[in-house]
């Protein structure tokens, strides 16, 4: 059994505080900037470092506004209708990487328009650096002692009810998933990196993200707490499992597409 005794809070300013989550969150729209211009040169895609700020500018909109009300519809949906003003309250917590995907390929192709690039050019640039963002905000999630798994007796099982900066963490010793979540996403990291100095089809780097996410979070879940103000559905799965099942069979159904033609 380990304990969780975390601070949340990197940095007290009295009326500002940074925090952990959201310092990575920030790292991770930094590590796109330089990555994907450099993931570009790497498939022989013209695309500058000029390019990725402004395309930064369009993906901070889409992910942080996609994921806020990605959560408020699947996740919350009657708490924000009763306190409205609470939907801009993000400090508060409440994202949803679902949401959040849909409005990165919302702003991807708004981008792509006004840019006149190719989709898929982008998108397959995008997930390697999504990737390992992704893997940054489950360690914050797990700094901020969130997303928190079910309960277990395994040697490293995570005890949270004696933080001493958080209050009112739930008793008992449970599965540390936002771990496992962060080393699921580096794993998908690790297979782009891998898949970025090969000639595949375009939209192939895109659709293995999605088949891997998909596939990769449906089986976490089975570690992870439901959602207090949802539980179980259908009396055993998560929503997190309901949103992410799809995504795996469309991956695979894509992947299989691009692959034949």
């Amino acid at each position: 059994m380990l304990y969780h005794n975390l601070n949340p809070v990197l940095l007290d300013l009295g009326t500002l505080q940074i925090r952990y989550y959201g310092l990575f969150y920030a790292l991770g729209f930094v590590i796109a900037y330089f990555m994907i211009p450099y993931v570009a040169r790497k498939k022989g895609i013209p695309f500058t470092k000029d390019d990725a700020a402004d395309f930064l500018i369009y993906l901070i909109v889409g992910v942080v506004g996609g994921s806020r009300m990605g959560y408020i519809l699947f996740y919350n949906l009657p708490f924000y209708l009763q306190s409205p003003l609470e939907i801009f309250a993000v400090w508060h917590g409440g994202l949803s990487f679902h949401g959040g995907f849909i409005g990165s390929i919302i702003a991807g192709y708004m981008f792509c328009r006004k840019k006149k690039i190719e989709f898929y050019d982008l998108a397959d640039l995008v997930v390697v650096p999504a990737a390992l963002a992704l893997a940054l905000g489950r360690i914050g999630n797990f700094i901020n002692a969130e997303v928190f798994g079910r309960l277990s007796n395994v040697a490293w099982c995570i005890d949270y009810s004696k933080n001493t900066f958080i209050e009112g963490l739930p008793e008992g010793c449970r599965h540390p998933s936002q771990i496992y979540e962060s080393l699921k996403n580096l794993a998908i990291f690790a297979v782009l990196w891998y898949e970025k100095g090969i000639t595949l089809p375009k939209g192939f780097m895109f659709w293995t993200f999605v088949a891997l996410y998909g596939l990769f979070r449906t089986f976490i879940e089975f570690f992870r707490a439901p959602d207090e103000q949802i539980g179980f559905i259908f009396g055993y799965f998560t929503m997190g499992q309901l949103l992410s099942f799809p995504l795996f069979l469309i991956g695979v159904y894509m992947l299989a597409y691009l692959w034949k033609k």
